[in-house]
């Protein structure tokens, strides 16, 4: 069955890149270079491929029809394929959860990253937020192996399909692309062709498949990436062709997460109402993913609870599930003002939502101290804060 369906797939390929005389005009975008995983992949033997993104990356989507093209253009190579898709996460999650995600699994060869929906609907990010979270991911990814090849692809939502229809260019593709300008990243559109078929009558939003694609629309974006391999392989390699290191410029932003980890809960001091375990789910309403609910979790869940925790870095914050009763919590670093952060977000009325919450993202690089508490909420069953993991930078 999934055989049939990989065929059926990459015939959908073949059939969108057959329509275009000129395939996607200006929506491909090659930069730098992807050279290194040609010579690697050429080369037959071993070879690792990652994927880093949502639910568009989680989902039987794009990711399976280039693994698959990736198969058929180097038969001779035995590709590891990283599945790191997790839904609800944006970019600062990403930048976050990189280390353990993908660059554990050894050295990769190429990475895939797609977060402009999820930091536009879920995250809701501003600018600079923007370009902490992808920074955080592609310079991590660099820092760590310099010889990466990346390719960074643009998915679509209503909102994004909107502005780009009326010549604006949405906020997380527009900051993206400054990350990827600057770290020479070649980018799949696939937001702005799929808003321009649809605005020309050639496509509809139904066809498409809508946020989450349906195979046809994950077919466009597999083809984009596809057509970039065929821009940016035409040539032969030079005889004497050897893999080499990206540069590494500048960051757009010091502060953006490229030194970013998750720290384990055992690490914090826990004081009055905290306790690290597995909750009881089955007693909480909402929806929940089974992906969390095995995991300890550090649970403050009524007002006064409190931890601190020592860390060393620029940024301290958590990757925590907040459903029907977060809470609100204050927190403080090395003694100073308390701030207030309402933990609760849009998608929490009816799901444990997981995401990245920032406690302090401004700080001297050196040895800190956040001090956190619960505060009484807004209505009595909202008091909870559920930690899975400390994010540090």
């Amino acid at each position: 069955m999934l055989k049939r369906l990989c065929i059926a797939l990459l015939s959908f390929t073949a059939f969108i890149s057959s329509v275009f005389a000129a395939p996607f005009d200006d929506n491909v975008i090659p930069r730098g270079s992807l050279d290194n995983t040609r010579i690697k992949f050429d080369g037959g033997g071993k070879a690792t491929v990652a994927f880093l993104g949502g639910s568009i990356t989680e989902m039987n989507g794009y990711r399976p029809m280039v693994c698959k093209i990736l198969q058929k253009r180097f038969p001779g190579t035995e590709f590891t394929f990283v599945e790191a898709g997790i839904s609800s996460t944006c970019s600062t999650t990403g930048s976050f959860r990189l280390e353990r995600d993908v660059l554990s699994k050894g050295k990769i060869d190429m990475l895939f990253v797609e977060y402009a929906v999820n930091d536009d609907q879920d995250a809701h990010h501003t600018p600079e937020n923007c370009i902490r979270g992808m920074e955080g991911v592609i310079r991590h990814a660099r820092m760590v192996n310099p010889e990466m090849d990346i390719v960074m692809t643009f998915f679509v939502n209503p909102y994004i399909m909107g502005e780009l229809q009326t010549g604006r260019i949405p906020i997380t593709i527009k900051q993206h692309t400054k990350v990827a300008e600057q770290y020479k990243v070649s980018t799949i559109n696939l937001a702005n062709e799929v808003a321009m078929q649809i605005k020309n009558g050639e496509l509809t939003w139904k066809k498409y498949g809508g946020v989450h694609p349906s195979p046809f629309g994950n077919a466009i974006a597999a083809s984009m990436i596809d057509e970039l391999f065929n821009r940016l392989w035409k040539e032969p390699l030079e005889g004497d062709a050897k893999v080499a290191a990206h540069p590494l410029p500048q960051p757009l932003d010091k502060l953006s997460y490229f030194n970013g980890r998750f720290v384990d809960i055992n690490d914090a001091d826990l004081k009055c109402g905290c306790m690290i375990k597995v909750p009881d789910w089955k007693s909480f309403k909402g929806g929940k993913r089974s992906r969390y609910t095995s995991c300890p979790t550090l649970c403050l869940e009524n007002a006064g609870a409190e931890f601190t925790l020592e860390f060393t870095g620029t940024a301290i914050g958590a990757f925590i599930t907040a459903g029907p009763d977060a809470g609100v919590c204050e927190c403080s670093v090395d003694g100073g003002d308390y701030r207030r952060i309402d933990l609760y977000k849009n998608y929490s009325k009816g799901l444990h939502y997981p995401y990245t919450v920032m406690f302090a993202d401004n700080l001297k690089q050196g040895k800190h101290t956040l001090t956190l508490r619960m505060l009484e909420g807004p209505s009595p069953d909202r008091k909870a804060l559920r930690i899975m993991h400390f994010c540090v930078n």
